[in-house]
């Protein structure tokens, strides 16, 4: 028996276990080419030539040991032989790497992925083993230009789409640390990782919300609202995964507070309170649950927002927020509010803060905050009207106006609107002239 017989015979587990992880990644290629069988076994020989290759390189030869490993290459190629030709073609890139060759690398990942029959699992390889030189370029240009060779030569190939992702999502992170967050956005929007058979679904999540989060800084909110819809909310279900559901629902509360649709935001913030390490945390729970009652109020009255408020009202956490609870209590009684008592009493804590109490964020005294604190005397103003509707069958507009501390022309406008709404049913007698 001669010494490489002896070297082939001597590893079968080794082989074997070579032999299933290219049958997985032969089960990634199939729908995109036949599954091509090995023709010739040139394990034996490669493992006499790569390492004499490998001292030519370090002997400064790497030329030398270009031609031999690429004449190798040839004939694994031409032998159908998977596993060898893709030992030969990530050692060739390792050698250009570890020399500092970098224009040579980018030349042989585009002369090798160019070849003829080429075999997938070895242009997989070797671009995964691509994907670790990039921490160790030298500057920012060479690292731009290895990426911009990884994402030609994986463009369009199913079987390198992870590691296309994931140059994708470096990439962007270099535009939008130089201050293209457009380009950054629009390079992120080209991938469909929901449609990737072969990435992990965590890694599917992560990438989404890197393009929910780009859309958001770059205000594109019906993109992100549209990409939001590729993540199913179930996936959060177990309780491992809080980080990314407290981000995901971030992006959500975000793009609901551009669209005002407050009882979105109500759901979101119920959501977060929902989560396992906010549970965790007495603060952060607290002022969850502070938020879902603030957004409760400030969400139009309909059957969905008159559900959730008489659920939130049983909410045990309540008794250890005693204002927040009078503010529920307030609008799931059936009797009217005073405008001016009202904010006597609840202003300063919910704008302010009080005893040490930091405030929600949701009434700040900038412009933002202004707009919200009116919007919710305007739900005071419409709960004041259905309850009048409750206890009058007739009742002059200078009466109700009265009661709702406006003017009469101010009240019959929340009135119409209401009555527009399908909130109340009004009949009105009035002079025409």
């Amino acid at each position: 028996m001669t010494a490489s017989q002896e070297k082939t015979s001597s590893s079968p587990k080794k082989k074997q276990d070579d032999k299933t992880r290219e049958e997985k990644i032969n089960e990634i290629i199939a729908d995109g080419g036949t599954i091509v069988k090995m023709e010739v076994d040139y394990s034996a020989t490669c493992d006499e030539k790569l390492p004499i290759a490998e001292s030519l390189a370090d002997s400064g030869k790497l030329n030398e040991a270009l031609d031999m490993l690429l004449a190798l290459e040839k004939q694994t190629r031409t032998g159908s032989d998977t596993h060898s030709s893709g030992r030969i073609l990530v050692l060739i890139v390792k050698l250009c790497a570890k020399a500092g060759e970098w224009n040579m690398l980018n030349e042989k990942i585009l002369e090798l992925t160019k070849k003829r029959s080429q075999l997938k699992m070895a242009v997989a390889k070797m671009v995964g083993e691509c994907c670790t030189f990039l921490d160790s370029t030298p500057d920012k240009p060479t690292l731009l230009k290895l990426i911009d060779t990884l994402r030609t030569v994986t463009t369009g190939k199913i079987y390198v789409e992870n590691e296309r992702a994931r140059l994708t999502h470096r990439l962007a992170k270099i535009k939008e640390e130089e201050g293209e967050n457009q380009e950054a956005t629009k390079l992120m929007q080209d991938l469909q990782v929901e449609t990737y058979g072969s990435m992990e679904r965590r890694e599917k999540v992560e990438l989404i919300l890197e393009q929910m989060r780009l859309c958001l800084l770059t205000h594109d909110y019906i993109r992100c609202q549209i990409i939001s819809k590729k993540i199913s909310i179930r996936f959060f279900e177990d309780g491992k995964q809080d980080e990314l559901k407290l981000k995901f629902y971030q992006y959500m509360i975000e793009q609901s507070l551009h669209d005002q649709d407050y009882l979105g935001i109500c759901k979101h913030y119920r959501a977060v309170y929902n989560t396992g390490s906010i549970q965790a945390d007495e603060e952060k729970k607290l002022t969850a649950m502070k938020n879902v009652v603030l957004y409760v109020v400030l969400a139009k009255y309909d059957n969905e927002q008159s559900d959730l408020i008489h659920r939130i009202e049983k909410e045990k956490i309540l008794q250890d927020l005693p204002r927040y609870k009078q503010v529920v209590e307030r609008f799931t009684t059936m009797e009217l509010i005073n405008q001016a008592g009202f904010c006597q009493q609840f202003e300063k804590e919910l704008r302010d803060g009080v005893e040490g109490n930091q405030p929600t964020g949701v009434f700040p005294r900038n412009e933002e905050g202004d707009a919200r604190w009116k919007d919710l005397f305007s739900r005071i103003v419409e709960h004041n009207i259905r309850i009048m509707a409750k206890y009058y069958t007739r009742i002059s507009l200078s009466r109700m106006a009265e009661l709702l501390a406006l003017p009469e022309s101010k009240a019959e406008d929340c009135l119409s609107d209401m009555v527009v709404s399908g909130a109340v049913s009004v009949k009105t007698d009035r002079l025409y002239y």
